[in-house]
């Protein structure tokens, strides 16, 4: 209530005061959890080692296809005749991807590309094949397998491994593909369980896998001709790195052994 004093002016009454102060405010309402069969089929769908044998499911069966389909019989029997042209490079650019995700080793892709299509139109689907196929694999990788693994790196190499491509990620990745000592497909999934960003890995793995695929190429495009100078730079392009890979490698482990 509101109280007139006798200068006029208007005052609440005590018990007004208290009426107003003591007005109940909104409670926030936690959310309720659902805790049904449903709900529960749902999260354990979506928990990390579920999307991590997911993962290993689709490479088990990627590695059944090629096994099945044998891509090395491009080497013997060459490119389907109903292909050629620019629609042949781009089919073959992206079946070159899907064979690097189900671990097809990369040298026996890029010599096909050589023979089947000579150096440079080679060199180009076989860079593009790589770019695609290390894209997917480190898509597969950090979706479906980076929560699961992240927890396991407890190793002292594992750690170093992960702290290496996390805060050096596009110099480490071009190093890894231009020294040709770490297998692919290995490259893609450590890259995919650490920090790097996508950018730095496709950046780096185009720019790092010049020099090596462009010496297969040009070794399939001229493996007719073994004595050419052409086939003897290129096999020599593939050896020295491959020996300047191993020693540094050799020096790293060696060093880590020593700490």
């Amino acid at each position: 209530m509101l109280d007139a004093n006798r200068s006029g002016t208007v005052t609440a009454s005590p018990q007004a005061a208290a009426t107003e102060l003591t007005v109940p405010t909104a409670v926030p309402v936690p959310p309720v959890r659902r805790t049904g069969f449903t709900a529960r089929c749902t999260r354990a769908a979506l928990s990390p080692y579920a999307r991590l044998s997911l993962l290993l499911a689709l490479l088990g069966a990627a590695a059944g296809c090629v096994l099945a389909f044998e891509p090395q019989r491009l080497l013997t029997h060459g490119w389907p005749p109903q292909l050629g042209g620019a629609a042949a490079a781009l089919v073959f650019a992206a079946a070159y991807g899907l064979c690097t995700v189900a671990f097809v080793p990369r040298p026996l892709l890029n010599l096909a590309a050589g023979a089947l299509f000579g150096s440079q139109w080679g060199l180009g689907t076989a860079l593009t094949g790589t770019v695609l196929g290390a894209g997917v694999a480190f898509g597969l990788g950090r979706v479906l397998g980076q929560d699961a693994l992240r927890p396991l790196l407890r190793g002292r190499w594992l750690k170093a491994a992960d702290g290496q491509l996390s805060r050096h990620g596009f110099r480490s990745m071009l190093a890894a593909r231009l020294f040709p000592g770490v297998p692919f497909w290995a490259a893609n999934y450590c890259a995919a369980v650490s920090k790097m960003g996508w950018l730095t890995f496709l950046l780096a793995t185009a720019l790092g896998s010049i020099p090596n695929t462009a010496a297969y190429a040009v070794a399939g495009a001229r493996a007719s001709a073994p004595t050419s100078p052409a086939f003897l730079i290129a096999m020599a392009a593939i050896a020295v790195p491959a020996l300047v890979g191993s020693v540094v490698a050799w020096r790293k482990r060696h060093h880590l052994r020593a700490r």
